[in-house]
């Protein structure tokens, strides 16, 4: 109910917000999933990163248990590629202690190098040389003894009797190279550190290539982390030594020394993920040689913590986006609403009938140029007003100013057709004459109609020159000349006659015998001029120029006629500047009055745009 009031007072009506909203929704579902996009592609990468630096950590504990494995394999194959150094290692796993000592005493090497042909010297020089070495085992199948050395303490014979101990069983069975120190071996020895592993490598006699005894070579666990010292990046996840039965060979982290891993199952899986401690990576690599395991472990939440920096970043940078896309935007539409709100509310002014309201807006863009020509259709939408007004009331008052004697029109016109008829009977036809065209331009005069054709027009101008022909018989002639598609063409009533009426009053002297006014309608190039032309005594230059700037000049209160001044304004305010009247005349030569105003055509064309 709450989003509903604020929808319909804040949206509903509102096509700026209505713009903001989509706008704002379409900038946070882009910059969001692009983000989510950006982000997954470059998480995978930063995944893939770790798994590889991981990947290149496992092979180098790889390649450092394979130097192990071969510490052991070239140990034994350098005792067989000497032949003293042969023959005595099978005399010493093959007799007592006490047997081989005397042998060794009897060979006399007290001249040459004891330690190239003593089994044991040779065995201790290598340990020594080795500081990864803990243990060297070195068992007799035949004496059932184990000779151990012990980096930290003496070297000591042990005697496995089988009644009281396995470890002859243990080293008769065949198992990896690789795996972890037995327990029973451990007790006989009193090797108790759990962060050992074990290399075992067969030895058989060089002649007879029976197995004789057995090497047995306990290194360092921690060691093996000194090869992810050269990992230039800390490594993530922890790396595994497992032997093939789980036993922990090796652990970056600590934390199964002593026990089984307990994910065997999961490591043999082919998933790249499986639910350990926690969901985890799993890389693994096989030596099948030595037999065993390098595992490689990456926790989901420790690869989370090498892109959270990232997951940051793109979080901060998407908000920075969003905000800079949606407020800028905003910040625009804003003022665009105030804009057109402005021309909405000066619209309202206008519509309430304020036509002399302006827009003040100078932009030129297009709210700028709806001002402008808003403005500029108030000032024609003024001016045609003013226009049409102006020619409504000069109208009305030439209706008045002919209509001052108008008391009883039919009255009237019964009488004057009573003088026509009594005229006619007593033989006076003239007088009837004047009597006839009097009464029809007086019924034209003061008619109800604002037009006429402009033939109707040339008729009331032909009648009243008619009674003045009448009058002065032969000293008045007149001409009335119309092309005959322009008899129709309508025009304001009494817009001719004030002309002619101007003729007769200045123009035409009652002295002359030739006195001719001659009136003629063409249409040329578009316009219809009326050309009313007289062989009068013309007008002074002075006074022709101070009757052309009256034309323009606004009439006075004083005035009772309408005259020259009068068509020409109406003529001005119902088709515009540019047409009206014009009047050449010289002294002595007459005077030629021009009225024109556009054809129909044009007319109706220019209403249409």
């Amino acid at each position: 109910m709450k989003f509903r009031k604020i929808y319909n007072n804040y949206i509903q009506n509102n096509l700026f917000v209505k713009v903001i909203l989509v706008f704002a929704i379409i900038v946070h579902l882009t910059i969001i999933t692009l983000s989510y996009l950006l982000f997954g592609l470059m998480s995978d990468s930063i995944v893939n990163s770790e798994l590889n630096n991981q990947k290149q950590a496992m092979e180098r504990v790889n390649r450092y248990m394979e130097q192990k494995y071969d510490w052991v394999q070239n140990t034994v194959q350098d005792i067989y590629r000497n032949s003293l150094l042969a023959s005595n290692t099978s005399y010493f796993l093959r007799h007592s202690y006490s047997d081989y000592a005397q042998y060794m005493l009897d060979q006399n090497y007290a001249g040459g190098n004891e330690s190239a042909v003593d089994i044991l010297s040779y065995l201790a020089d290598r340990m020594d040389a080795d500081p990864d070495v803990q243990n060297i085992l070195l068992y007799s199948t035949d004496m059932q003894q184990l000779y151990a050395f012990n980096r930290n303490g003496p070297r000591r014979l042990y005697k496995t009797n089988p009644t009281r101990s396995y470890i002859p069983e243990i080293m008769a069975s065949e198992g990896a190279v690789a795996a972890t120190p037995n327990v029973w071996i451990r007790g006989l020895i009193g090797q108790w550190n759990s962060q050992l592993y074990s290399m075992r490598a067969q030895v058989n006699d060089k002649n007879t290539l029976k197995n004789i005894g057995q090497l047995l070579v306990y290194f360092d666990s921690g060691m093996v982390n000194r090869s992810l010292d050269e990992q230039r990046t800390p490594l993530k996840g922890e790396i595994l030594v497992l032997s093939q039965d789980g036993q922990v060979l090796s652990d970056s982290a600590n934390r199964y020394y002593g026990k089984i891993f307990p994910y065997m199952q999961q490591v043999g899986s082919l998933k790249q993920t499986e639910l350990l401690d926690e969901q985890s990576y799993i890389s693994t690599l096989t030596q099948n040689t030595a037999g065993y395991l390098v595992v490689g472990i990456m926790p989901k939440s420790a690869m989370a913590e090498a892109y959270a920096g990232l997951k940051r970043t793109i979080i901060l940078i998407s908000s920075i986006c969003i905000i800079v896309a949606v407020i800028i935007p905003s910040i625009l539409i804003v003022n665009i609403s105030r804009r057109t709100n402005r021309i909405v509310h000066f619209m309202r002014k206008v519509e309430g009938g304020n036509l002399t309201a302006r827009l003040q807006d100078a932009r030129e863009d297009e709210l700028g140029q709806i001002s402008q020509s808003f403005n500029e259709m108030l000032d024609e939408l003024g001016r045609h007003i003013d226009r049409e007004y102006k020619a409504e009331l000069r109208h009305k008052q030439t209706e008045l100013a002919a209509l001052q004697a108008r008391v009883n029109p039919h009255f009237l016109y019964n009488t004057l057709e009573v003088i026509r008829m009594r005229a006619m009977s007593q033989g006076a036809v003239d007088v009837g004459e004047m009597i006839y065209s009097l009464a029809v331009l007086f019924r034209n005069s003061v008619s109800a109609k604002t037009e006429n054709t402009l033939g109707e027009e040339l008729e009331m101008c032909r009648l009243y020159l008619e009674l003045f022909r009448i009058r002065y018989k032969d000293k008045f002639a007149y001409e009335v000349e119309c092309d005959e598609e322009l008899l129709r063409v309508p025009i304001a009533k009494l817009l001719l006659q004030p002309i002619v009426e101007n003729y007769i009053v200045h123009g035409m002297d009652s002295r002359r015998k030739n006195n001719r006014l001659f009136i003629e309608a063409v249409q040329e190039h578009g316009l219809i001029q009326v050309r009313i032309r007289d062989n009068g005594k013309g007008i002074e230059p002075e006074q022709l120029a101070l009757i052309m700037r009256r034309l323009k000049m606004p009439e006075t209160e004083e005035q009772q006629s309408f005259g020259l001044r009068s068509v020409h304004e109406r003529i001005e305010l119902v088709h515009g500047p540019g047409y009206g009247l014009s009047i050449e005349s010289m002294p002595g030569q007459g005077a030629s009055v021009t009225v024109t105003w556009p054809a129909e055509v044009e007319r109706e064309e220019a209403g249409d745009v």
